[in-house]
């Protein structure tokens, strides 16, 4: 019966996005917009709370205006990720723009490996079209690091719109088995992944000032370089029209055996941060970011 439900899923979802992307835009306007802003105010006092306390600077009419923008990104967002499973690569070249991607190619050449650090900001789903032009390498292979969905049709459905242009999903639990593989077999690998969500109670390691807030920050990808050797590069995205991205390669460290402990994760903070406050509308902020409060007597102990 999953199989059932995970197959009709997919047909109709592909049916819908063989739907030109004005027409999908159309839709998102006249009925998604309406329904998760107005209707069901989804998530409308965290969005607002995390806006309130990321943005102290902005007037209450600055605040609803991001607000308001952020919404219809959002609705947007869910167009545009339907829209790959109908894609060509004509259109995901001129959806996602990548200003750099010789740096990842690169790192190929000295068959170093590669982890590509971005957050939830423009559509992080158009990311893996990068696939496109590094794959073209033939000695680098891609993967999307990723957390499994609770619903499996759904699940099954975004790892399709993952590898439509090419690479491989691995959970994270998968990551190093994948690794040991490459470099069995001489082969560079570059790992997207995901890393401005809130770390589970257990990996509150590292906190930070993030956003103006007091914040935990995900060493994994940090660990994962230490332990590998791989590069860390940064995706710095941008927003260029409505459905239209581009993204900018910056490394982040390309030694990660000498640089200071955290200093990879704070680095990857300040640019992420860099990357919202340059227009905050298009990060995720329905996320319940700032859960976990950092525990006093470690704050009392840095403060000595």
């Amino acid at each position: 019966m999953k199989k059932f439900y995970t197959a009709l899923l997919y047909g109709i979802t592909r049916l819908y996005a063989s739907l030109p992307m004005p027409v999908l835009f159309l839709i998102s306007d006249v009925f998604f917009f309406p329904l998760v802003y107005h209707i069901a105010r989804y998530r409308r006092k965290v969005v607002h709370r995390n806006l309130r306390n990321s943005l102290p600077d902005y007037s209450p009419l600055e605040l609803k205006r991001v607000e308001r923008r952020f919404y219809r990104h959002f609705c947007d967002n869910f167009q545009e990720t339907v829209r790959v499973l109908a894609m060509s690569k004509k259109e995901a070249n001129k959806r996602m723009v990548f200003v750099n991607p010789e740096v990842l190619t690169h790192f190929a050449e000295k068959g170093q490996g590669v982890l590509l650090v971005l957050g939830h900001y423009g559509n992080w789903e158009y990311q893996p079209f990068i696939f496109l032009h590094m794959l073209a390498s033939g000695n680098q292979e891609g993967f999307n690091v990723y957390r499994p969905l609770k619903n499996v049709a759904f699940d099954e459905l975004m790892k399709k719109v993952r590898v439509h242009f090419g690479g491989t999903n691995v959970t994270k639990n998968e990551t190093y088995r994948t690794v040991v593989r490459l470099r069995k077999n001489g082969i560079a690998g570059v790992f997207g992944m995901v890393s401005d969500q809130s770390p589970s109670r257990g990996n509150l390691v590292y906190w930070t000032t993030f956003l103006n807030q007091d914040t935990s920050i995900l060493t994994g990808p940090e660990r994962m370089a230490k332990q590998t050797g791989f590069a860390v590069v940064y995706s710095d995205v941008r927003k260029t029209s409505r459905g239209c991205y581009q993204s900018e390669f910056k490394v982040i460290s390309d030694a990660p055996d000498q640089t200071a402990e955290f200093e990879i994760t704070e680095q990857y903070a300040r640019m992420m941060e860099q990357t919202i406050l340059r227009d905050p509308a298009y990060w995720l902020w329905t996320h319940k970011r700032w859960k976990h409060k950092r525990p006093t007597s470690q704050a009392n102990a840095e403060e000595v």
